[in-house]
């Protein structure tokens, strides 16, 4: 039996892997390979990296690390969750796995814009041309043309926030007219935002842009936001009967325990930024807490 067991592999995953395996406990990592840190082209937010980094050469670099200490990779997806007396049983297929501590670090998945496709998503995203994460790299779209595919409070406040980088900013609407207030419209006029009427489609990278199709025409940008909210990854904390709030990110306590006791969750499947820094923060006391939590049922000694 695992004294941890840790679904995702993205930094939150990682930390903790690396984290649990220098606390000489017996972990295993599963890793689905989709952590959305692997679509960031060149991540200038991480400190230690002045010049960037990639994100995939970050996990990669990560996962060495983990491995070096001993954390036990396994590339699988994890089906379901359950605790059994004090064990918590992992299933992946038609096995199971055995573990006194589980920790969850499942992520998010952006909303991507209907009618663009895989090669054209991935070819967008690492051109810079499709972005998800203004406060990532808004920075990178100073002074160029920049749309934000969303509407009501979220479109708005994701255009405000980019505003700050760029006057030039175009709020569209993903589906016919836009579902805006009047603060919003007023909020949008003041900040000197355009706002177009959709549907939008016929996505394509056109003169080194990302161009697209809209009610009126065609419009091409230097980047694209999708402002489009995500699916949070916290069905298996429900299956294990975690609380979770209404939207569906897994409610923790201080130390990352969620309501099922040595059930824990860290990064973006928490209430809190969605940021690299703040998941492998969180990990790090996510994974202290387990390694004391373990050693009050059983003294942990060399």
């Amino acid at each position: 039996m695992d004294d941890c067991i840790i679904v995702g592999a993205g930094p939150a995953g990682l930390t903790a892997a690396i984290y649990l395996a220098r606390f000489h406990l017996a972990i295993r990592l599963f890793d689905c390979g989709t952590s959305r840190a692997s679509w960031i082209p060149t991540s200038h937010n991480h400190a230690g990296f002045p010049d960037g980094i990639n994100g995939e050469e970050l996990l990669e670099r990560m996962r060495d690390q983990a491995a070096k200490y001993g954390a036990l990779r396994e590339p699988r997806r994890v089906t379901g969750l359950s605790k059994q007396s004090e064990v918590f049983e992992v299933e992946c297929g038609d096995e199971t796995y055995r573990a006194r501590t589980v920790l969850l670090a499942t992520g998010v998945v952006n909303n991507r814009p209907d009618g663009i496709d895989e090669t054209l998503h991935a070819e967008a995203l690492s051109r810079g041309l499709l972005r998800y994460c203004p406060i990532c790299d808004g920075y990178e779209v100073t002074d160029k043309r920049v749309a934000v595919i969303g509407t009501g409070d979220h479109g708005t406040a994701e255009a405000q926030f980019l505003r700050g980088y760029t006057a030039d900013v175009t709020l569209i609407s993903p589906h016919g007219d836009h579902d805006l207030d009047d603060q919003c419209s007023r909020a949008l006029d003041d900040a000197g935002i355009a706002r177009v009427a959709g549907p939008c489609g016929g996505f394509a990278i056109e003169q080194g842009q990302l161009a697209v199709d809209i009610a009126e025409g065609r419009l091409a940008f230097d980047s694209i936001y999708p402002a489009l909210g995500s699916q949070i990854r916290s069905d298996l904390a429900v299956a294990c009967g975690a609380d979770v709030s209404e939207e569906g990110c897994i409610l923790v306590g201080d130390h990352l325990e969620t309501s099922v006791p040595g059930l824990f969750a860290a990064g973006d499947v928490v209430v809190g930024l969605d940021q690299i820094s703040h998941a492998m923060g969180q990990a790090g006391v996510a994974a202290t807490t387990i390694r004391n939590h373990l050693a009050e049922e059983r003294p942990l000694r060399r």
